[in-house]
């Protein structure tokens, strides 16, 4: 089975001068978890959720208030309120950062006339979910390892397979 007959056509993209939160906005309307970044000469990366939960890491616990012990009972939440600030500052800029800024590149592509299999294989080999699928240069599609076990249980039960 090739990756034409499994893949998704026209995939949502973004190009590396939108907005974290453009695709942030993108990933939850069309329920994906990664899009292809394009410009004008293809693709030229990947963002995933996991590169944009990467921004709002906040550093390490705030470590340097220490109250005396008749007031340790209140450490806590005020630690507990610096570390918010934190975490609320890191939420609000990263929305502006550029998608360019937090990709992942170069993409990981395919072609279409691949078989699953080795798509299964590159993915694995590269540590991706998905790849972007890319004939004479363009952008044709994206298979995803979801689309690779649909497949592969379609092509069983058409087999003669128990389902």
């Amino acid at each position: 089975m090739k990756v034409r007959e499994i893949m998704t056509v026209d995939p949502v993209t973004v190009s590396p001068e939108d907005t974290v939160r453009r695709a942030a906005s993108l990933l939850r309307r069309h329920n994906v978890s990664g899009l292809p970044v394009v410009d004008e000469n293809g693709v030229v990366g990947m963002v995933t959720e996991a590169d944009i939960l990467a921004l709002l890491k906040t550093g390490d616990l705030s470590s340097d208030l220490w109250l005396p012990s008749p007031l340790e009972f209140i450490e806590v939440p005020i630690r507990e309120a610096i570390n918010w600030e934190k975490t609320r500052a890191a939420l609000s800029d990263v929305g502006e950062v550029k998608v360019r800024r937090v990709m992942t590149m170069p993409a990981i592509v395919i072609s279409p006339e691949e078989e699953i299999d080795r798509a299964a294989a590159l993915m694995l080999k590269e540590g991706v979910a998905r790849l972007p699928v890319v004939e004479k240069g363009r952008l044709v599609g994206i298979v995803a390892r979801r689309d690779i076990v649909q497949g592969l249980g379609a092509s069983f039960s058409e087999e003669g397979g128990a389902e």
